[in-house]
């Protein structure tokens, strides 16, 4: 493994923030200050955190510090997806498969957290 990028959990993150992008370009004109910026912050920030987590894993907690920064993030998407949804701004499938995404991207944070020694550099 040589880098951030090969790992499928930050793959999968980074593919999510970039659809939630796409997405919310059809937000309503008044929702860009508010839930436009809060939902493509919070779905970069996961996968900023699981990169920044993955530069510091030769310090166990530091990465499981970060990879829980991600988790939390991904959450706080899930909230603005629930939202959005319910705002009429996304569709029922779009958001039923961008919510699988994050509980996919959680479940993967989660073992990782468990065991931070396995991303420990050679």
């Amino acid at each position: 493994m040589r880098g951030h990028r090969d790992l499928k959990v930050f793959q999968l993150a980074y593919s999510l923030a970039m659809e939630i992008f796409h997405e919310s370009k059809a937000f309503p004109k008044e929702e860009r200050y508010s839930l436009t910026d809060q939902i493509r912050r919070s779905s970069r920030s996961v996968a900023a955190n699981i990169a920044e987590g993955f530069r510091k894993r030769r310090y166990p907690n530091m990465l499981v510090s970060k990879l829980c920064d991600a988790d939390a993030e991904a959450t706080e998407t899930q909230v603005w997806l629930d939202l959005a949804c319910d705002c009429g701004y996304l569709a029922k499938d779009r958001w039923q498969h961008l919510m699988a995404g994050y509980e996919e991207v959680g479940k993967m944070l989660g073992s990782m957290m468990a065991s931070p020694e396995k991303f420990a550099p050679l």
